[in-house]
């Protein structure tokens, strides 16, 4: 399995740089996990839009579903072009009407509607998901290809389940959109050292802090984290790769 950060800001994307989306790559097959604002720009350097065999969405803030809209646009201007492009599904709650019914656009995508109580399978992946604590329903995902997991905690403050949720992950993308000694819980976010406590809590092998505020230095976030977990722990980049 291979994990490709397109982008890692929380609220908004930083200048030039764009908000949470998560490539996932598996013998050939090509998964988008959230797809923010500017991860369509910025998803081309890795493969075009017409490349992904499936996206998948932990909710529908707009720092986590802005860029569907041009990527079905993208997929329209290059079924005029002649390319081929077969319908794209796109899975995500349905607990936003709304938000879903915008997941299916002509015969170029359709939405799906994953039950977050049951695993889905998509391609070579299977998903469990597991409800966060943040202002809107979301969810995160436990993504295993069998062999290794990988845990993505999407938006939300620190929860208890998330520990045996993420247990023995080989790696978990953890949001910090707070640093130590803040208090996230009211706006459903968590800090660097509840990362690095549910890192070391679930026993994973990697920390890759994620959902990243515009305020503070980043940087701080891994030596907070550091404090808590002795393991692995990467701040998230664009364009940083993870082979599995």
């Amino acid at each position: 399995m291979n994990v490709t950060v397109i982008g890692c800001w929380g609220g908004y994307p930083k200048v030039n740089e764009a908000s949470s989306g998560y490539l996932f790559e598996e013998g050939g097959f090509k998964m988008l996990v959230d797809c923010g604002s500017g991860v369509l720009s910025h998803l081309q350097n890795h493969i075009q839009p017409e490349q992904l065999d499936a996206v998948l969405l932990s909710h529908y803030h707009p720092d986590h579903v802005a860029d569907i809209g041009v990527l079905q646009h993208a997929l329209l201007i290059g079924k005029h072009l002649g390319k081929d492009i077969s319908p794209l599904p796109i899975y995500g709650h349905k607990e936003d009407e709304a938000g879903f019914a915008a997941l299916t656009y002509k015969d170029l995508t359709v939405g799906k509607a994953y039950q977050p109580e049951e695993k889905l399978v998509i391609g070579p992946f299977t998903v469990e998901f597991l409800r966060t604590v943040h202002p809107v329903p979301c969810y995160a995902m436990k993504i295993s290809n069998h062999r290794q997991s990988v845990v993505y905690t999407a938006d939300s403050a620190f929860q208890e389940a998330f520990i045996p949720f993420a247990k023995g992950s080989s790696l978990l993308l953890c949001e910090s959109n707070f640093y130590k000694g803040m208090d996230g819980q009211a706006a459903g976010h968590m800090t660097s050292t509840e990362a690095g406590r549910l890192a070391r809590l679930a026993e994973v092998n990697t920390l890759v802090l994620t959902h990243l505020p515009h305020f503070g230095d980043v940087a701080t976030l891994k030596a907070e984290a550091e404090e808590e977990f002795y393991g692995t722990v990467l701040l998230a980049v664009e364009d940083l790769e993870i082979g599995l």
